[in-house]
């Protein structure tokens, strides 16, 4: 996969609570020169996002035990200090209720797992191209390719 320039250092915020999802996702963001930050759960990404202030967010809305990935969603966009932040819906659910409430809640793109790489990074162009979204040099300030394959 090419080294897209655009995305090249951005920080992504990757939450699910499936281990090997995650580090499937991690690879492949790393591979494209991305900076991913891992979060497992629901309070940590919500605790993550506060701190490091990600480029974008890549969400599973199934999470577990506590916070639903609906209710960080929903959190992100209601914090004025992460609302601008687009927030990619990653799910395996098909229902079609699924994807409106999403959107309903904030979600810039709505991903149905399988999905590929080149699928991934051309929603997270779009996304960051649509907020302006410039490369993060980190956290705020204090008080403030492989080949092809689908997930």
């Amino acid at each position: 996969m090419d080294d897209r320039g655009n995305l090249h250092g951005r920080r992504v915020l990757v939450v699910d609570d499936e281990p090997y999802i995650r580090k499937i996702l991690v690879f492949k963001l790393r591979t494209a020169g991305l900076v991913p930050i891992e979060a497992a759960d629901g309070d940590s990404a919500l605790r993550v996002a506060l701190a490091d202030r990600p480029d974008a967010v890549l969400l599973d809305v199934s999470l577990t035990p506590d916070v639903s990935g609906f209710d960080v969603l929903q959190r992100l966009k209601k914090d004025p200090r992460t609302a601008t932040i687009p927030v990619i819906v990653l799910t395996a659910r098909t229902h079609p209720d699924e994807r409106a409430t999403a959107l309903r809640l904030g979600a810039s793109r709505f991903l149905t797992k399988p999905f590929s790489t080149k699928a991934l990074l051309l929603e997270l162009e779009g996304v960051l191209a649509a907020t302006g979204a410039a490369a993060s040099d980190g956290p705020p300030p204090a008080g403030g390719g492989p080949p092809e394959t689908s997930v």
